[in-house]
């Protein structure tokens, strides 16, 4: 697989602007988190998801060491997924803080989507990058591959908390010590209308300006 050559991109941007900065504008504004209940569990065509992670894949990352890794369940693995994620919790909770409530919901959940993707970070074999550049460069590929989503109609969320973080997910997960499994990209077509966004304070109040 070739990058878009500079010519291309060159070409796409003469022509395309202001079109291609008015996408984009629309894409990134419009990325939501949908959670359960909101998407559906049909099948999501593979071809479809394939260039999802194709899109992730374009992520910018420091040293070039592409730490990003994805596990991609659908079908009946969706199932095995809920099981997966059920033990785990069972195993590293005290008898004392076990709700059973919770377990029939990590059981069954996976199965309420098209697809749902854990995010693995495969620690690059530069030492000289940081844990946190690694960590970051996989937040950025599930960025792209969330934008790439809104743009065909899917919508989802991503998934964290303290089982997903556990050392016994990590090796569940057939990570390394020196790698981190960070959680499930939940995804499925949208039920309903898509969701309003907002924001706490306009992005003003968010920068400030140095030498300007």
């Amino acid at each position: 697989m070739s990058d878009t050559s500079s010519q291309e991109m060159l070409s796409f941007l003469e022509q395309g602007f202001p079109t291609a900065r008015a996408a984009a504008d629309t894409l990134i504004r419009h990325r939501r988190s949908v959670f359960m209940g909101g998407i559906s569990a049909e099948p999501i065509a593979r071809e479809d998801i394939a260039w999802l992670l194709e899109m992730a894949h374009w992520a910018p990352n420091h040293g070039k060491t592409e730490p990003w890794f994805f596990k991609v369940y659908t079908g009946a693995a969706l199932e095995a997924l809920g099981q997966l994620q059920a033990e785990v919790y069972q195993a590293i909770t005290p008898a004392e803080g076990f709700k059973q409530e919770t377990y029939d919901r990590l059981l069954s959940r996976p199965s309420l989507c098209g697809c749902v993707i854990g995010i693995c970070m495969k620690r690059g074999e530069n030492p000289n990058i940081p844990v946190i550049e690694e960590v970051s460069a996989v937040a950025c590929a599930v960025q792209n591959l969330w934008i790439a989503a809104s743009a065909i109609g899917l919508a989802g969320y991503w998934s964290t908390g303290q089982m997903v973080f556990h050392p016994l997910m990590r090796e569940r997960m057939g990570l390394g010590p020196e790698d981190q499994f960070l959680g499930f990209f939940n995804l499925g077509y949208l039920k309903g209308t898509w969701p309003t966004g907002q924001r706490k304070a306009g992005w003003e109040d968010k920068v400030e300006w140095v030498g300007a």
